[in-house]
């Protein structure tokens, strides 16, 4: 019996359109669909094709898009792709008649896309392109300016799975405790009285009470947002997050933080400083506790449910139990692998590999255009601080005796003052784009 809920016959944000680069091909990867993001040349939309060359299925995201025509080239033998996925170009071809009379069998899967709300939104089915037509982003009414927000936005794949990352936002009781230093005090941990205000097939909301009050609401399959009151002003913080089902035991967030307060430390604040001193901390937190929870739950499930393996006793868990009955009544408790040949594995083996659950670089980093492009020119700053040093120490070394107290006193110190630098910078800040363990026992 087929489940209620059909995964694939919805929206999903895959990634902020400002991380995206429009000179080269992206991969990603929806719901176990390797998907491949471009940009035409002659458009300024965005195209998601399936990853694969119809010629003999190499991934296009390891192709480049022509110089010449601006449609994407397979790198294994040159077919060209344009705009709607028709192959344009087969070098290979004697006959020119041979692309032409072939277009539908040479042509590559084009999904449904959209931009709106400064993300890129992709809908996975194309069978069922007119409902993708018929059916409005799931948007968050945070993210909006003329009503005075502002926002950032945050991707990070994440080392568990989609189901697991849900129930774990939909969890505001846990932020005291493994965020304690970042986003809360486990000193001020109390109780978080949850409210379910309606429960359907699309749509369940819930209050949280607390010192403040925040609305809750997820839209399935991804949208999943707070909307917080602060104080009796009319100021308003928003946590908007997309929670996307990669494959089993991996998923990926993208998120947004909109207010509509504080704008001009908004507009001060990096957004790569903004992920490695707060955001991505966040999830460094959760990253191991999930991981292991998973691992621990789906052994349970060989056996038993959620319902015995889970203790809560609390109304602070009330949504995470609606959620939880949600999945089981509309979803059959799991997802949609099967239907794109990957197998369920009983229950994944636990990673004590801390470099690879916390690493950030391939997690955020290559994804974030702000924190690879700023990894760059750190770089090049390392480098040029290096050569400055050597060049002063080795010219201070051969000027005259009579100008080396004069000229070359303030020379060594400005190259010891930069070499002081390089340091912070080598072993402070570059690690932060790389690796940053997460130990709660010390926090």
């Amino acid at each position: 019996m087929q489940p209620e809920f059909n995964f694939f016959q919805h929206w999903y944000p895959v990634s902020p359109i400002e991380d995206l680069d429009p000179k080269r091909p992206t991969p990603v990867t929806l719901l176990g669909i390797r998907l491949v993001i471009w940009k035409p040349k002659s458009s300024d939309s965005f195209r998601i094709f399936i990853d694969q060359c119809p010629h003999r299925l190499a991934p296009l995201s390891e192709g480049r898009i022509d110089d010449k025509t601006g449609n994407l080239m397979c790198s294994y033998h040159g077919w060209q792709f344009d705009t709607e996925g028709v192959c344009t170009r087969i070098p290979q071809a004697e006959n020119p008649e041979i692309v032409t009379k072939n277009r539908k069998d040479f042509c590559v899967i084009s999904l449904p896309v959209r931009q709106e709300n400064d993300l890129l939104w992709v809908w996975p089915d194309v069978n069922s392109q007119e409902l993708a037509h018929q059916t409005p982003l799931p948007l968050s009414p945070q993210v909006d300016a003329s009503k005075g927000f502002v926002w950032t936005s945050f991707v990070r794949d994440l080392e568990y799975d989609w189901q697991t990352l849900v129930e774990n936002v939909a969890d505001p009781s846990h932020v005291p405790f493994a965020h304690h230093g970042v986003q809360g005090n486990r000193e001020q941990g109390r109780a978080r009285p949850i409210s379910i205000m309606q429960s359907t097939p699309g749509l369940i909301e819930a209050v949280a009470d607390g010192l403040v009050t925040a609305k809750i609401t997820f839209e399935p399959p991804c949208r999943l947002e707070y909307a917080i009151s602060v104080g009796n002003d009319g100021k308003q913080l928003g946590l908007v997050t997309y929670c996307l089902p990669v494959s089993p035991g991996k998923s990926r967030i993208v998120a947004q933080f909109p207010r509509n307060f504080a704008k001009t430390l908004h507009r001060l604040t990096p957004r790569w400083w903004d992920h490695i001193k707060t955001r991505n901390l966040v999830l460094d937190g959760d990253m191991i506790l999930l991981n292991q929870q998973e691992h621990l739950i789906q052994q349970r499930q060989l056996s038993a449910t959620w319902k015995t393996a889970y203790k809560m006793p609390t109304s602070a868990d009330r949504l995470v139990i609606e959620f939880r009955k949600w999945f089981d009544k509309y979803c059959d408790g799991g997802l949609p692998w099967k239907e794109v040949g990957i197998p369920i594995p009983e229950a994944a083996a636990i990673n004590d590999n801390r470099d690879v659950l916390l690493d950030r670089y391939k997690q955020h980093t290559r994804h974030c255009s702000s924190c690879r492009n700023t990894l760059k020119n750190i770089e090049r700053l390392q480098l040029i601080l290096l050569g400055y040093f050597a060049l002063v120490i080795s010219g201070v070394a051969v000027i005259p005796d009579s100008l080396r107290v004069r000229l070359g006193l303030p020379l060594i110190i400005t190259a010891i003052l930069g070499l002081g630098l390089y340091s912070w910078l080598k072993f402070w800040l570059v690690p932060k784009f790389y690796f940053v363990d997460y130990v709660h026992a010390e926090k």
